[in-house]
């Protein structure tokens, strides 16, 4: 499974039969009187073909539309990243730059305004999403069905089936906690219909019940999949038990504290089935994290480090022009580029994540020799330079608009470099994510010494700034010292992920359960009210209400839009 793109022809397919219609014979191969449901699920290789598609719906999904646009980079709008990201302000902006991109009203979904209409049209449509599910559920019924003779062109008929039917179900799980993350309560779809003029109008299901079918499935999935993989070619693109137990342990840390969002209490029952989840990664996976020397390998392709993450690299013609790291991206990196992106690094994540110290100079007037003149207040800040993380991440950072080039692997299809293609993988889950989940997870057990040398092992090991100076009280020490409070540690362990998983789609959840977003989230008021109204989830685009009136639109957006 290594190039998705060659089961294009398959997935047409497969989508005519999801869509319940006949289409046109595909490269004539079939009798007339055939229907691809019927020509189609005979082998192996149909069912091998088949999750290669799940794996391309599931990536078009979390891209949205037009990623792959040969113009997309002028918004870089991959909603996976919009979703987990964009909306912790704080963290990165969006701005109308002209030729890059603007005008869409995008730049109002970081002060929680999803009311213009390309919002709440993009952003807040959820079908490409239940395109994946319905897929999977296909996949699902299909291989379940089938007689072990069909897999009889596999090596192992039954350890085949059982790794198929382990990847839908994790796909249909993923894709659930995805849209519940974003929506809250939304449709449960686990069967198929062959006709969808009767197939039933679902409503939203509670979010409760949305958690159960994610946990059940997430479980099944971790199964039925092995750790380890029969093509070393698949690894980290292709889902195996260990990134089923990646999305457990995030589910379970989101449901502890999400489940009731009036309560900063989090279900210790699920802190703890997150904690054993990460346990057997560690045991088992056998993950290793990225040597810092070679940083950038992380995110480029099937690190040591991966344990789940979606194929865009240009090894198999997968790259996009429209991944969210060209929207940082300048003429340093691009050859079609200028100087003005559409996304920057605020100056103030530079200044919280990685300041050592810095002297305030007070507005004065100074004497040049020849004149006075008027100098306003600045500050000489001192930067953690040392933190790899820093070095490899960022940009132009003594600028008033800092770039990201986390993602900058470019390459080009064109002889005369014109056409850029960004090579980085989108990573949903790694090691490092993982880890840091156990300081959170310590500090739920009221443990911040834990909680605080886990975080300071990710900061020696990316060789952070240590205190030089035991008499300078300017002189900012980046360990996290014992004896510190829980609340304390926890706002160390926020601005931790804020370094280390620095736009990979977890920042906005992580300031949701923590309860950081406070502090980190300008329209998120700090009386809670936005916020125990659940106000954090997105609006329904109206336009799904035409084709299912029963669907209601999310609570906090009633009247809105």
């Amino acid at each position: 499974m290594k190039q998705i793109n060659k089961y294009n022809l398959y997935l047409a397919a497969i989508l005519c039969v999801l869509a319940g219609s006949s289409c046109k014979k595909i490269l004539n191969q079939e009798p007339k009187n055939s229907t691809y449901d019927q020509a189609f699920w005979q082998n192996a290789r149909d069912y091998k073909a088949a999750m290669a598609g799940n794996y391309s719906l599931v990536r078009a999904a979390f891209m949205g539309p037009n990623a792959d646009d040969a113009w997309s980079y002028n918004g870089g709008k991959i909603y996976y990243y919009m979703y987990g990201d964009a909306m912790a302000k704080n963290y990165f902006t969006i701005q109308y730059s002209g030729d890059r991109g603007g005008g869409d009203g995008l730049e109002s979904i970081q002060n929680g305004d999803y009311t213009f209409s390309y919002n709440y049209n993009s952003l807040g449509n959820w079908t490409k999403h239940f395109k994946s599910i319905a897929n999977a559920n296909l996949i699902i019924e299909k291989a379940t069905a089938a007689p072990i003779a069909v897999f009889s062109d596999a090596d192992q008929p039954e350890k085949f089936r059982n790794n198929v039917l382990g990847q839908a179900y994790f796909l249909r799980a993923l894709t659930y906690f995805a849209i519940t993350r974003v929506w809250g309560d939304v449709p449960i779809v686990t069967s198929t219909y062959e006709d969808p003029l009767t197939a039933p109008q679902l409503p939203r299901s509670p979010k409760a019940a949305v958690f159960t079918q994610i946990e059940q499935d997430a479980k099944k999935a971790a199964s039925l999949l092995n750790w380890k993989y029969e093509n070393s070619g698949d690894r980290g693109v292709i889902a195996n038990r260990g990134s089923a137990y990646a999305l457990l342990a995030h589910f379970y840390l989101w449901r502890a504290t999400m489940t009731n969002v009036n309560s900063n209490q989090p279900i210790m029952q699920d802190v703890n089935s997150a904690d054993t989840a990460i346990d057997r990664i560690v045991a088992n996976g056998g993950y290793t994290l990225t040597d810092t020397a070679r940083y950038y390998n992380t995110f480029i392709s099937k690190s040591s480090e991966s344990i789940f993450e979606l194929a865009m690299s240009e090894e198999n013609r997968e790259g996009t022009p429209g991944h969210i790291g060209m929207s940082f991206l300048r003429g340093d990196q691009v050859n079609t580029f200028g100087s003005n992106p559409r996304f920057f690094v605020p100056r103030s994540y530079i200044s919280k994540h990685f300041r050592i110290k810095g002297e305030t100079i007070p507005a004065h007037w100074e004497w040049t020799g020849t004149e006075w003149v008027w100098m306003e207040e600045v500050v000489n800040e001192i930067l953690d330079s040392n933190d790899v993380r820093f070095r490899k991440n960022f940009d132009y950072v003594k600028t008033d608009r800092p770039a990201c080039i986390k993602y900058a692997n470019v390459l080009y299809r064109s002889p005369n470099q014109r056409e850029p293609y960004l090579s980085n993988d989108m990573i949903i889950f790694r090691l490092s994510d993982m880890l840091l989940l156990k300081a959170e997870i310590a500090l739920y057990k009221n443990n911040p010494d834990a909680a605080a040398d886990i975080i300071n092992s990710f900061r020696i090991r990316n060789g952070c700034y240590i205190k030089q100076d035991p008499t300078d009280p300017e002189d900012k020490d980046l360990i996290v010292p014992h004896g510190l409070t829980v609340a304390d540690v926890m706002k160390q362990y926020v601005i931790e992920r804020g370094k280390e998983l620095f736009l990979e789609g977890h920042i906005f959840y992580d300031l949701l359960r923590t309860r950081e977003y406070k502090e980190n989230i300008d329209w998120l008021p700090n009386d809670e009210s936005r916020f125990k109204r659940e106000g954090f989830y997105l609006p329904v685009d109206p336009l799904l209400f035409r084709y299912n009136p029963q669907l209601k639109q999310t609570t906090y957006w009633v009247g809105k839009v």
